[in-house]
């Protein structure tokens, strides 16, 4: 009986252990020939040894262009390219972040939005694509519009029901019928599939992933949602 109580002491131990690891970022693992997402703090994967991290480089960050959603100055010395999926709860705390950063240095930054779902998220795809049927039949502000709609009433735990991405763009003055037809068509899948390999060739490790570039061909990536003074001091190291 000593024996058993000592056993499931070490258990209890080993969990709590276990469950007091935090981290800001939503992370991707190698398994095998596919892509496995997992949380590291609340399903820690068997130990393996984890392929090399891609460099982030200048070459291996896909070039912003007329495709991509853009907030703010495009002939910013500075471009943030973000990469998020909308369920992610680190996301919704980094978009907030963002959106700071945005209303004091909107002159100065370029803000780029990428796609970057994380395969447990199960409403985080079409979510994405319905970004973008509204960025098609609405612009590029509407894409915006909506990205902030969704972020806002996104819960942190169990994400946005998926019967309100049609009538979400309603509100902001869309046909809801046309923003399902497209959602069910799955028009956009490829895109936001584009987007996730676009992000884990330029180095992004999970989510929100930004990348830091500026004219000069300077990169840094901004790994997680870190508090807004974090971020502000690293803009201001290349302004």
């Amino acid at each position: 009986m000593k024996n058993n109580t000592i056993i499931v002491a070490l258990i209890v131990a080993a969990a709590f252990f276990t469950l007091g690891k935090f981290s800001s970022q939503y992370k991707l693992v190698k398994d095998g020939p596919g892509v496995q997402g997992t949380v590291d703090e609340i399903q820690p994967s068997q130990p393996q040894e984890a392929p090399p991290a891609p460099e982030v480089t200048y070459e291996n960050v896909r070039p912003v262009d007329d495709s991509d959603h853009i907030r703010g100055n495009k002939n910013a010395k500075i471009t943030l390219i973000e990469y998020s999926d909308t369920e992610c709860p680190y996301c919704k705390k980094h978009h907030d972040t963002m959106l700071k950063i945005f209303e004091n240095y909107s002159d100065q930054i370029a803000w780029v939005y990428r796609h970057y779902p994380l395969p447990f998220h199960q409403y985080a795809q079409k979510e994405a694509e319905a970004t973008e049927c509204v960025a098609d039949l609405g612009g590029t502000e509407k894409f915006w519009t909506y990205l902030d709609a969704i972020y806002k009433e996104t819960t942190s735990n169990d994400g946005l029901d998926p019967q309100r991405l049609a009538p979400l763009a309603a509100e902001i003055g869309l046909d809801a019928s046309a923003i399902q037809d497209c959602i069910d068509s799955g028009k956009f899948a490829q895109n936001v599939a584009d987007d996730l390999s676009g992000g884990q060739i330029a180095g992004v490790q999970g989510t929100p992933g930004t990348i830091l570039i500026t004219k000069d061909k300077e990169v840094e990536l901004i790994g997680g949602a870190l508090p807004y003074e974090q971020i502000e001091a690293t803009l201001k190291k290349y302004l």
